[in-house]
This record gives C-alpha cells, sequence and structure tokens, in this order.
C-alpha cells in the first residue's frame, strides 16, 4: 500500500494551473481599456488570494487528511451545504445579480455556496453508495439515493435559479452511478427525466429557451441572444493554427463578452490557436484519465466512487465549457476550471484535487 501522492496527476494539474494562470492574466487585461485597472486589480486579487491562495491550503489540508475519515461527517457536511446555499434567499445576505440568487455577502466578501453544495453532494451520495454496494442494482439501492441527495441539491440550484449548476452535479452523479454499478434501465430512466427537466425548464425560464434556440440556429440573432456564441467562434476562429500570440488577443478588448469567465476558452484560442487550444484539451483528458486511474486502484468503493464523482465534475464542467464556446452544445455559462475567474470556484477545485489526491495515497500498487 503506497503512501506517497500520484505524482503525475499532481504534475498535470500544475500544469493545469501554470497555463491557466497565463490564460486569465491575458484576458483580464482586457478590463484595462474599460476602467483604467480597477476592475483588473479586483478580479485579480479575487482569483490570487481567494483562489490560488485559499484553494491551495484546501487543497494541502485535505491531501494530507485521511479521506476515510470524511466518510462519518458526509451527512453534516451535506445538510451544512444546504443551509448555507439556502442563505442565497434571505434578504441583506443573499445577493441577487441578474434575477440570479447565487451568492452570499460577508462584509466585502462574497462567494457562492454552490460549489460548498456540489462538493457535499458527492461525498455524501459516495458514503451512500459504498455503505451497501450490493443494492445498487435495486431502485432502492441505486435510483433512490441520487434522488434524494442529488435531487435536494438540484432543487435549490433551480430555485436560484441555475439550470447550469444542475447539469454539472447530475453529471457527475449519474456517473458515480454507472461506477457504482447501476442497472441500464437506471440511465433510461435518468434520460427521461432529464429530457423532461429540460423541456419543464424551457417553458419555465425565458432564458433556457432562448439558449436551446440560439443553439439550433447560431445566426438567427448575431447581434442578440446569438452575439456571444458568434463572438466566440470569431475569436477562436481567428487565431487559426498557431494564434496571434500570448496578450494579442483583440476580441477580449471591446467585443467578447465574459472573456474572463464563460467565453475565456475564446480567448485562448485566439490567442494560442489551434495548437494551443489542443495542448488544453489534452491536459484537461489526462487529468481525468489519471484520477480514474486513482479511481479503478482506490482501495475501497467510498474512495473510488469519491474520486469518480470529484473527477466528472471538474472534467465535465470543463469541456461543457469548452464545447460551448465552441458551439457544440447549448451555452449554459459554466466557468473553466483552474482558468476562468471565480476564487470560489477555484478554491474548492483544489479543494476537491485535495481529496483525490488523498486517495492516490492509499491506492493499490
Amino acid at each position: 500500500m503506497r503512501r506517497t501522492i500520484d505524482i503525475p496527476f499532481l504534475l498535470t494539474l500544475c500544469a493545469l494551473l501554470v497555463f491557466g494562470l497565463l490564460i486569465f492574466t491575458s484576458a483580464a487585461m482586457g478590463l484595462l481599456a474599460h476602467d483604467g485597472g480597477a476592475s483588473f486589480t479586483s478580479v485579480a486579487a479575487s482569483q490570487l488570494l481567494f483562489g490560488f491562495l485559499c484553494g491551495g491550503g484546501l487543497l494541502v489540508f485535505f491531501a494530507r487528511l485521511d479521506y476515510k475519515q470524511l466518510r462519518h461527517y458526509t451527512p453534516y457536511l451535506f445538510g451544512a451545504a444546504v443551509c448555507i446555499s439556502l442563505l442565497t434567499f434571505v434578504p441583506h445576505i443573499g445577493l441577487s445579480l441578474k434575477g440570479a440568487s447565487r451568492w452570499i455577502v460577508i462584509g466585502p466578501f462574497s462567494f457562492q455556496p454552490e460549489e460548498i453544495l456540489k462538493f457535499a453532494t458527492i461525498l455524501f451520495l459516495a458514503a451512500v453508495y459504498s455503505s451497501n454496494v450490493k443494492a445498487i442494482r435495486t431502485f432502492r439501492g441505486g435510483m433512490l439515493p441520487l434522488g434524494l441527495i442529488a435531487g435536494t441539491a438540484a432543487t435549490i440550484l433551480i430555485i436560484q435559479p441555475d439550470t447550469a449548476g444542475v447539469i454539472i452535479i447530475g453529471m457527475a452523479c449519474v456517473s458515480m452511478l454507472f461506477a457504482a454499478g447501476g442497472k441500464l434501465w437506471h440511465f433510461g430512466l435518468l434520460f427521461l427525466v432529464g429530457m423532461l427537466a429540460i423541456t419543464a425548464a424551457a417553458f419555465t425560464y425565458p432564458h433556457v429557451a432562448q439558449r436551446l434556440h440560439t443553439y439550433l440556429d447560431m445566426s438567427a440573432d448575431p447581434q442578440g441572444s446569438g452575439y456571444q456564441i458568434q463572438q466566440s467562434l470569431i475569436a477562436v476562429g481567428s487565431g487559426q493554427f498557431s494564434g496571434r500570440g500570448f496578450g494579442q488577443s483583440i476580441e477580449k478588448f471591446s467585443y467578447l463578452p465574459e472573456p474572463i469567465g464563460d467565453s475565456i476558452f475564446a480567448v485562448e484560442g485566439e490567442e494560442f490557436g489551434f495548437i494551443g487550444s489542443t495542448v488544453l484539451v489534452l491536459m484537461f483528458a489526462t487529468f481525468g484519465i489519471l484520477g480514474l486511474r486513482i479511481a479503478a486502484r482506490a482501495p475501497d468503493p467510498f474512495g473510488g466512487l469519491v474520486v469518480v464523482g470529484l473527477v466528472m465534475l471538474i472534467v465535465g464542467q470543463s469541456f461543457f465549457n469548452i464545447a460551448s464556446t465552441l458551439g457544440l452544445v447549448p451555452l449554459i455559462g459554466v466557468p473553466l476550471i483552474f482558468v476562468s475567474h471565480g476564487g470560489t470556484a477555484l478554491a474548492f477545485a483544489l479543494a476537491e484535487v485535495g481529496v483525490i489526491l488523498s486517495v492516490s495515497r492509499h491506492m493499490k500498487n
């Protein structure tokens, strides 16, 4: 039984963080054209201090902690995450922007409890599934825990509303059911429920219907709902094979919406071209493959399922961001992990990596 962390996985993470920081720094330079540097200083401080510094501390803490100790506290962690997420609806505590209640404000600081909820949901579902692996193939042992645990988290996110968060957490939890040995009819039923949920969301929330319509016809409203995807494709296309060069993006200054957020991959594509984009995709693919290798060699079902869920949470969201930037899937507005601006997302992504590294210390040789 090994006691050292998985070095190839850690090196892949370091490569992603370095490349991600380069892309983020270049994308953030676009803010200098608008306010003389005030926003640039703010987002840089948030990314470096809260994201990298606090996230690095969480990574070290969880990597050194025996992951098996987490199993006993997962119900309490999930309960706390649910309560914290509900605070987004409390006046003077929750912050509402553009019709969404997704942030909590404490003094000069704000954060998204959604990241805590995702983390806790994966841990709790892994603990429940691993407690009775033989029952996974039944409705009571497989579908019911997923419906209750992931369904509770999804309900909170839908009310906020945050349909993107529902998709990401649902994808991770379904992956865990698959890894645990769920039956084929489970996934057929989940697919049906997912399609009904998307249909209901399209009728309930106009922005969901608008994004689906834009995806089906990207040229329908190039100056309105289709503007972001059109500019993203222009940015990626103008990068051609080798890119304009680091810091040379034009789109990030005036044309591209959310150049440090949802559209940051477009900036990367414009500056580093097809070569740089391929390298970044391969980095995430390597991260996912090495992560699943850790899951396959985990010493117990809890460790394996936790790693599967966390790896799919990170890699799935990242590939969704890239695919939406390229118009391969509807634009749902999720950050590119390790790259996009978002101190909370980066900090908890590093915390999740810490748990994966903890499992790697115990994996079978």
